[in-house]
């Protein structure tokens, strides 16, 4: 029953995953203009942050219970996960980008 409830939360967070892969860190930048985008970067990562989580703790899990089909899911669990690092980074450096700037104060 605790497997079940383990793979119901790994498949209820794959439109999470899907968005924290997806998502800009600057929607503007993406469309070609050159203009700061405050909210952007913080919307990437209250979407990637819980998948790194999420998927990281998931293949941690699944790997220790050791089965022979829980051999596929740690891979594509940490695959999910990692696919979400290159745009938290991408919202960090956005986010030290307008904080540089200035642009995106009070």
């Amino acid at each position: 029953m605790r497997a079940v409830a383990g793979y119901l939360i790994l498949l209820l967070a794959m439109p999470l995953a899907a968005l924290a892969v997806v998502l800009p860190a600057n929607v503007y930048r993406a469309q070609g203009i050159d203009a700061p985008d405050c909210d952007g970067p913080l919307q990437v990562l209250i979407f990637a942050l819980p998948v790194v989580l999420i998927y990281g703790v998931g293949a941690l899990l699944v790997y220790r219970a050791g089965r022979r089909f829980h051999r596929l899911l740690p891979p594509l669990c940490l695959i999910i996960a990692l696919s979400a690092v290159p745009n938290i980074a991408e919202a960090v450096h956005e986010l030290h980008r307008n904080d540089a700037g200035g642009e995106c104060r009070g």
